[in-house]
C-alpha cells in the first residue's frame, strides 16, 4: 500500500466514526426526547387526577361546612327565641317586685 492510499483509508475511517458518532449521537437524542415526553404525559395524567380528587374534597368539605353552618343558624335562632322569652319573663318579674314593694311598703320608686 502506498502513502495514498493509507491517507484515503484514514479519510475513509474518520468520516465513517464522524458518521457513526452522528448517527448515535441523533438516536440517543430521539430517545431522550421520547421518553421525556412519555414522563411529561404521565405527569400530567397523575397532576390532573391529583386536581380532581382535591377538587371533590373541596367540594365535599364545602356541602358539610354549608351544612354545618345551617345548623348553626338554625340553632341561634332558636337561641335568640330562647333570650328574648326569657327577657320578657325578666321584665314581667321586674314588674312583680315593683307591685310588691309598692303594695307592701307604700314606697314608690323613682
Amino acid at each position: 500500500m502506498n502513502e495514498p492510499q493509507v491517507w484515503t483509508l484514514l479519510g475513509v475511517f474518520a468520516a465513517a466514526l464522524f458518521g457513526m458518532l452522528t448517527l448515535m449521537t441523533t438516536v440517543f437524542l430521539r430517545v431522550i426526547r421520547v421518553e421525556i415526553g412519555s414522563v411529561r404525559t404521565e405527569l400530567r395524567g397523575a397532576f390532573g387526577e391529583l386536581r380532581g380528587e382535591f377538587r371533590s374534597g373541596l367540594s365535599e368539605l364545602r356541602g358539610e361546612l354549608r351544612g354545618e353552618l345551617g345548623e348553626l343558624r338554625g340553632e341561634l335562632g332558636e337561641l335568640r327565641g330562647e333570650l328574648t322569652t326569657l327577657h320578657h319573663r325578666v321584665d314581667s318579674l321586674d314588674r312583680d317586685v315593683q307591685a310588691l314593694v309598692k303594695r307592701s311598703f307604700g314606697v314608690e320608686r323613682e
